[in-house]
């Protein structure tokens, strides 16, 4: 079964904060399935979730601060997301008391996994979204491994490609290293080059073919989420040229 595509909103924020409707509805034209959120401009849950079935879009995820996922005041967050058909609750980046030292991630990792305890039992899951400080070693061991080494299998790997490479990691061996963990990636292009994330998604350096391979077998992904940081054209044009490509991909 084919995965289905979404795309990050935060490709096109400018456009989502000015006309969601319409930024939605021009989505669904593309092709894409999905969206994942990174904030709601301002509407309740129950606006988004008429804009996504008017629409024909699921909610495959929303980036949320892990603040507002911390076990005193998650409830709000739980309701949100269920009012909107949302079952994957992403941390995208952490303060730096989270993420200064190898017990800080560690530290972290327990708490993810009470958080993770708390959504579980609602069919809901959290997870973490990488940035590139996870891929450069501190005190003697890789950030990511220290956090997915001591979190539960219910919590999400959200692998972003691009992201990674830009630290120096390729993706892989980290899919192959947490199988069933990589629930949804977000594919993000990265040329090695001087253009860096400026590249739509088939242009640059990823080695796509066997990121493809590891989702559709042993990572136990369920989304593609497209996220685009830049390049020489607009947002919305940006997002429909990458899966333009994906589909030239078959995908």
């Amino acid at each position: 079964m084919a995965i289905p595509i979404a795309v990050q909103l935060y490709s096109v924020r400018d456009d989502a904060a000015a006309d969601l409707p319409g930024v939605l509805a021009a989505i669904k034209e593309m092709g894409y399935e999905g969206v994942e959120f990174a904030g709601y401009y301002g509407h309740s849950a129950e606006t988004i979730k008429k804009l996504l079935d008017d629409n024909g879009l699921q909610c495959c995820g929303s980036h949320i601060g892990i603040q507002t996922l911390l076990p005193t005041v998650i409830e709000a967050a739980i309701e949100f997301n269920r009012t909107i058909g949302n079952k994957y609750l992403i941390v995208p980046g952490l303060p730096h008391e989270y993420t200064a030292t190898r017990e800080a991630w560690r530290r972290t990792a327990d708490t993810m996994n009470e958080i993770s305890d708390l959504l579980t039992p609602l069919g809901m899951q959290t997870g973490y979204h990488n940035h590139t400080i996870e891929f450069l070693p501190l005190d003697g061991e890789l950030p990511w491994d220290t956090f997915f080494g001591n979190t539960k299998p219910e919590v999400v790997m959200q692998f972003d490609t691009g992201n990674a490479m830009h630290g120096g990691a390729d993706a892989p061996p980290f899919l192959e290293r947490y199988p069933g963990r990589a629930k949804t990636v977000h594919l993000k292009e990265y040329s090695k080059g001087e253009k860096g994330y400026e590249v739509l998604i088939g242009e640059g350096d990823m080695p796509w073919d066997r990121i493809f391979q590891l989702c559709e077998t042993t990572a136990g992904t369920e989304w593609y989420i497209v996220e685009q940081e830049g390049a020489d054209h607009p947002p919305m044009k940006c997002i429909d040229l990458c899966l333009q490509n994906l589909k030239k991909m078959g995908k």
